[in-house]
């Protein structure tokens, strides 16, 4: 019995030698998990387990299902999981402020067209003598008012005046010292040049100059800001993870599979700590982030009476009623002044008297205001409610990731880096890049200057969103550029093992999407902007239960413990 039961241990441990993986002595469930999630090919797998001398990540004193090449893909992969799962992560928040980009300027579109059309219904109603020759000198107020919204540098002092200096000559040809025929050109240009001299609108042309720069500057800013906040998310979904960063996503995702346990999770302060070690500089953008989001919720707060561009927009018929009105009444006066300047009145000839008429269609004034509502300001408020669910976004990423993604639950074997066991033992860090200093799993030597960047944009923007800043003439258009530095580059550190620069490598650096801007020519119905990006998600991982392992491991166990106290007795 005792020389069978040597016979027994014998052949017992010698096949322990090679049953570590699941499967005796072979690599068929790596192979299968490989291939699924399409690393490489096939051919690049041993048929068995074999020395790992090679590996310079996922080492072992064990046997290996994984070589050189493996490990390469496996770190490539592990890369790219993460920036799936980044991408994926942002996708609703970028959605949310593309979405309203374009809807923000769809409804200054709409307000601008329905100002311009209350504005010639006014004019139609109350002065209709002169209403179809104002409609181009209206027309032209508002399209420049269209194109200051979107970006174009046009000094609306100079705007304004220029639309009430084009509508002087009418109001005294037709209101004022109406005749038989229309003034003569030369006369109304004389007419035109007094009108800044002679006030015949009072204090119209200041106060509307003053009411469309206030709420018109907030509409911009408001415009800008989500352009930013894009930039932001473009940067970050791109970050370019550091050589260590790399090394360690490699080792705790993969590196297990090297060991046959391809369903292996990591442990949750594991995985907190790589996380936040990966993300450490991306943790830096939270105050600036939450603060971005307090301040425009402030500029929406101010965002009321003359900052209110709807509200002005909406009022500019009722101003340049009045200011008609008030130069009508004040005739006598302006003739006068007019006379004294320019001289009697000099006339066309009744046979050259030309009419001009609308060449677009006007809507009742009743039902443009009644379907406008406060759409403007429901939007606005209705985005900022969506916009608060993320201002803690990037604080909580790495955490969330771990949580949701990447970690195993509560209770769970899970993956140290090295083995399989019951709990991680290590010191679990915190978020940002001096917390990193005690990280045990990744090295963080600097801050990402990539990210430094867009972290001085979030805060220069945010000085302008608190009006603690004038924004002057270029100065948010500076604010709106692309990821990245002059030269397209990205965060982090690349080398060659990398595969993004230098000879052997592979892949082509991604550039990341730059948020377009509008020139100054462009007019109002040519602006549409589309950030729809689609990233592909992060591919599934094989199903399949981890007792399987376990459960021979423990048999294993089972057989070898006579073995050992039948040896000690001898």
């Amino acid at each position: 019995m005792g020389v069978l039961l040597w016979t027994n241990c014998v052949f017992l441990l010698a096949c322990c030698s090679g049953l570590g993986f699941g499967s005796p002595n072979r690599c068929d469930e790596v192979r299968k998990v490989f291939q699924l999630k399409q690393i490489g090919p096939n051919q690049l797998l041993p048929l068995s387990p074999r020395p790992g001398s090679d590996l310079q990540v996922c080492m072992s004193k064990n046997l290996t299902c994984c070589t050189k090449k493996m490990e390469e893909k496996y770190q490539v992969a592990a890369r790219r999981d993460i920036q799936n799962l980044l991408q994926t992560s942002s996708s609703s928040l970028k959605f949310l402020i593309s979405r309203n980009v374009a809807a923000f300027q769809e409804t200054f579109e709409a307000l601008i067209w329905q100002a311009e059309n209350h504005t010639n219904v006014v004019l139609q109603a109350s002065y209709r003598s002169m209403a179809d020759q104002a409609v181009g000198p209206v027309r032209e107020l508002f399209t420049d008012i269209s194109l200051f919204l979107l970006g174009s540098e046009l000094s609306v002092d100079d705007l304004v005046h220029r639309f009430f200096d084009a509508l002087f000559p009418l109001v005294y040809n037709h209101l004022i010292n109406p005749g038989l025929s229309d003034i003569s050109p030369s006369y109304a240009e004389c007419v035109r040049s007094s009108r800044r001299d002679v006030r015949p609108f009072a204090a119209a042309p200041g106060l509307l100059a003053d009411q469309i720069a206030r709420s018109g500057v907030s509409g911009k800013l408001l415009i800008q800001a989500l352009h930013l906040g894009i930039e932001v998310i473009n940067t970050t979904d791109h970050l370019q993870l550091s050589r260590e960063c790399r090394r360690a996503l490699l080792k705790m995702h993969y590196c297990p599979h090297c060991q046959g346990l391809t369903q292996s999770k990591p442990c949750m302060g594991y995985c907190l700590n790589v996380m936040r070690g990966c993300l450490a500089s991306m943790a830096e953008i939270d105050s600036h982030w939450r603060e971005f989001v307090h301040s425009l919720e402030g500029l929406s707060a101010r965002m009321q009476g003359p900052q209110d561009l709807e509200q002005v927009l909406l009022g500019v018929h009722t101003l340049l009623h009045d200011a008609v009105g008030h130069a009508q009444k004040n005739g006598p006066r302006l003739s006068a002044q007019v006379h004294k300047l320019c001289g009697a009145p000099s006339r066309r000839s009744a046979q050259s008297v030309s009419i001009q008429h609308s060449s677009r269609d006007s809507i009742p004034l009743k039902a443009a205001l009644s379907g406008s509502g406060d759409s403007l300001a429901v939007r606005r408020r209705d985005f900022l409610n969506s916009l608060r669910l993320y201002r803690t976004f990037y604080g909580g990423l790495a955490d969330q990731l771990c949580v949701s993604e990447l970690a195993s639950g509560d209770g769970q074997a899970c993956w140290n880096g090295t083995d399989i066991v019951k709990s991680y033992t290590l010191r679990v860090v915190g978020n940002g890049i001096k917390a990193q200093s005690a990280n045990p799993e990744v090295k963080v030597k600097v801050a990402d200057p990539v990210i430094n960047q867009i972290i001085d944009k979030l805060k220069h923007i945010n000085q302008l969103l608190q009006g603690k800043s004038i924004p002057k003439l270029g100065s948010l258009d500076q604010i709106e550029t692309g990821s990245g530095d002059a030269d397209g580059r990205y965060s982090g550190d690349c080398d060659d093992e990398d595969g993004c620069g230098g000879s052997g490598g592979d892949e082509v650096k991604r550039k990341v999407p730059r948020v377009s801007k509008l020139s100054p020519d462009v007019t109002s119905d040519q602006k549409r902007r589309h950030h729809n990006h689609h990233y592909p998600p992060a591919e599934d991982s094989a199903r399949e239960g981890r007792s399987r392992s376990f459960g021979l491991t423990g048999a294993i166990w089972v057989l070898i413990l006579p073995c050992l106290h039948m040896l000690l007795a001898l």
